[in-house]
């Protein structure tokens, strides 16, 4: 850990860096068994208050070698749940992102970076199960609804659109991201 990154127990947020050193620090302590599944969950609660604690714990622990997201242990469930929305939205916005790039890869023949984004999205999609079912639902709504041409005027689905549209995702892309949220219900 850095010198500038907070202390479990602090109030000080950390830097998107440092939460993704952090993150990493505690799964290799929890990999080694000198980190229970509760401790680290009450980490990992403290750091996904903030959005980039969030972010920083999520692309370590999504996109990692580190079993943490395949294993989903209660406590730790139990702490992304009570983080709320913010965990539920990044969630639902790593599973597109990952669903859209396991399409890029395979276009291109990168079988390794194909299976990392797979990776991504099976852990986001499993993740997405566990969350809050309502608050989960409501999110997937509105970003399936940005996949395709309706939505309205809803501004959550316009900020939506905007996402896919900044990432460049193509129609191929958008059909495929809508086919992994339409999974997290089966």
């Amino acid at each position: 850990m850095t010198d500038a990154a907070p202390l479990p127990g602090t109030l000080q947020e950390p830097s998107f860096p440092e939460a993704m050193e952090m993150t990493a620090d505690w799964l290799g302590l929890w990999e080694a068994e000198e980190l229970s599944d509760e401790v680290l969950a009450d980490r990992v609660g403290q750091l996904v208050a903030s959005r980039e604690g969030a972010r920083g714990f999520f692309v370590v622990s999504l996109t990692g070698e580190a079993p943490l997201m395949d294993r989903l242990p209660e406590p730790l469930v139990a702490a992304l749940r009570r983080a709320g929305e913010g965990v539920v939205d990044l969630t639902a916005r790593n599973l597109a992102m990952s669903t859209a790039m396991a399409l890029h890869h395979r276009r291109t023949g990168d079988l390794e970076r194909e299976t990392g984004s797979e990776r991504v999205r099976r852990r986001s999609t499993e993740l997405l199960r566990q969350l809050e079912p309502l608050r989960v639902k409501q999110r997937l709504e509105k970003l399936l609804a940005a996949t395709g041409e309706g939505g309205g005027a809803d501004p959550a689905v316009a900020e939506d659109r905007a996402f896919l549209d900044r990432w460049g995702y193509d129609a191929e892309q958008r059909r495929a991201i809508a086919e992994a949220i339409e999974a997290v219900a089966e």
